[in-house]
């Protein structure tokens, strides 16, 4: 069962507006451009970013040329059990390349572990085989004892 007001009728659709917005992303990077000093006479240059996939921009970019996809990725009431493939293809290569992008050092690798729930655990434990105990109403030094 389709929901009756949906904006991408077959999940090819959707692939079809992700491509579009990835050629958007390179389009992008004109706007984020890292200012460099290259050369021995130190000439200034403008260095196009490479601008990462989110899914939150991907979210944004079909809002404005098409409408709501939220919907797509939830599939709130089972309407949109079609696109289940492609919405994780879509988060997977997303995540894929935040986390190159990020090992590769285009991206703040913090940033990328943060958004991607990857991060380094370190078990430690303490332990204590004597307490020690003090009165504080007795003043004298021998109320000391472990």
């Amino acid at each position: 069962m389709a929901h009756p007001t949906r904006i991408f009728h077959e999940p090819e659709d959707l692939e079809k507006a992700f491509n579009q917005y990835k050629a958007n992303l390179k389009e992008q990077s004109s706007e984020w451009c890292k200012v460099e000093f290259v050369g021995k006479d130190g000439n200034r240059e403008e260095v196009e970013q490479k601008v990462p996939m989110t899914i939150e921009g991907f979210k944004r970019f079909c809002r404005e040329r098409y409408g709501e996809v939220e919907q797509y990725f939830t599939n709130q009431d089972k309407y949109y059990n079609a696109f289940i493939g492609i919405c994780s293809r879509v988060k997977e290569e997303i995540r894929e390349n935040q986390i190159i992008g990020g090992m590769l050092g285009f991206y703040n690798p913090s940033i990328t572990q943060r958004l991607n729930n990857l991060k380094e655990t370190v078990d430690t434990n303490i332990t204590s085989t004597s307490i020690l105990s003090i009165d504080p109403l007795n003043d004298s030094t021998d109320n000391i004892t472990t």
